[in-house]
């Protein structure tokens, strides 16, 4: 219990100190107060403000200089990977090769029933299942796991899906796509997704599960999607519309140019 409170209290005072730094409040080259300065200040153990320090040292957001103190760096924050609501499939292929996956499990079973139900399979119907991790600059922002109809995921191999992105290789195999629903939460880390992210135990994130579907209106993948919210958010663009003599928001499509992350849709 006391490995625990303290560890609470270690994330309390790294979080305050880290939205210090990334709101500009902390700018590059201040001083930060000493160690037992900071203690009394967090109204926590010295113990407790080294662990924290360490945790910002480890990002390179300070850097901790004997006989001179401890200073804030001028390390750029990376800004996180913006998808576009409006278009939930538009620009996956283009995402899928601007970043990088690490399949971490490949196999054929009978998925559970939610997912059984989504995808409207025939009873003791499998399904391929797959977990990757999607990296960006060499960091892992999302934890996917898809479920996809076995007469769809035997159309590729393991490999190939290490390699290609998933609508790539479902639309390879003669399968139209026609639309999705999805649904956004929230959701705390458990141990497994969290080394894979490399976070802590706990840690929040965004939640996603889509349901992808043919022009048969049969479901074709089955996607549940974690990503870290420091590397990854949501934008809907609205515009304000009368209805029947109400003003209402409406979504918009973005502006699209370029190839940068701006208005594309979540990789999977």
């Amino acid at each position: 219990m006391a490995d625990a409170i303290e560890t609470s209290k270690t994330r309390r005072v790294y979080l305050t100190l880290r939205d210090r730094i990334t709101s500009g409040e902390l700018t590059p080259g201040t001083r930060l107060p000493s160690e037992p300065d900071l203690a009394d200040l967090h109204d926590v153990s010295r113990v407790t403000i080294r662990r924290a320090l360490a945790e910002l040292e480890r990002e390179g957001l300070i850097s901790r200089r004997p006989g001179a103190g401890t200073f804030i760096t001028a390390r750029m924050i990376k800004r996180p990977i913006v998808a576009d609501l409006s278009n939930a499939l538009a620009h996956l292929v283009e995402m899928g090769r601007s970043t990088d996956v690490r399949l971490l499990q490949f196999g054929y079973l009978e998925p559970a029933a939610d997912v059984a139900e989504a995808l409207r399979l025939d009873d003791s119907e499998k399904a391929q299942r797959s977990v990757r991790v999607r990296i960006i600059d060499g960091e892992p922002f999302s934890y996917l796991v898809t479920h996809v109809p076995a007469r769809i995921g035997t159309t590729y191999t393991e490999q190939e899906l290490a390699a290609l992105p998933l609508l790539t290789l479902i639309e390879r195999s003669g399968v139209k796509v026609d639309r999705a629903t999805q649904t956004i939460s929230a959701t705390l880390a458990g141990p497994g997704v969290a080394e894979a992210l490399g976070i802590d135990i706990g840690s929040p994130l965004i939640a996603l599960t889509r349901v992808v579907f043919d022009v048969k209106r049969r479901g074709i993948e089955h996607l549940v999607a974690l990503y870290r919210p420091d590397r990854y958010s949501f934008q809907m663009d609205l515009v304000r519309i009368d209805s029947g003599g109400d003003r209402l928001w409406s979504p918009v499509e973005r502006f699209r140019g370029g190839n940068n992350f701006n208005g594309t849709a979540t990789a999977d």
